[in-house]
């Protein structure tokens, strides 16, 4: 595993996203387990800024992100949400599911190996943010 850490690039999360994935990650039920483990372990290795300090071109949660799977070139469009907003959000992806834990304090242009449920590493590529709630200047969404 510290092969793949050695991969990953800095990430950056903000002061308030930090601290409601921190009280996500506290009430997750035990299935949810392997998918917060994988989580804690990103927010343990990322820089923290004020929501007013985060650069335009970092992945937060509720920002909308494109991005493309570097293993089969498939370009996908998403908005990172927290799970209990998943069903009310249209192209929503989860922060507990292994795109979403991975693509989230990532800067555009940067990619990033992260292992998934059965064992196997995809690869993925931020490629651009067409809405970010900070840079919009909503910082406490």
């Amino acid at each position: 595993m510290s092969t793949v850490n050695s991969q990953r690039p800095p990430i950056t999360v903000s002061t308030l996203d930090l601290d409601r994935l921190e009280a996500l990650m506290a009430q997750a039920p035990r299935a949810a387990l392997p998918y917060v483990e994988a989580l804690e372990t990103e927010l343990a290795r990322a820089s923290v800024v004020e929501p007013e300090q985060m650069p335009a071109d970092v992945a937060t949660m509720n920002s909308v992100l494109r991005y493309r799977d570097l293993a089969t070139q498939q370009e996908h469009r998403v908005t990172l949400v927290y799970p209990q907003h998943l069903a009310a959000t249209e192209g929503g992806i989860s922060v507990l599911a292994p795109v979403g834990s991975a693509l989230l304090g990532l800067r555009i242009g940067e990619s990033i190996h992260w292992q998934v449920p059965g064992g196997h590493l995809i690869e993925l590529e931020l490629l651009g943010i067409d809405y970010q709630p900070e840079a919009a200047g909503e910082y406490h969404r």
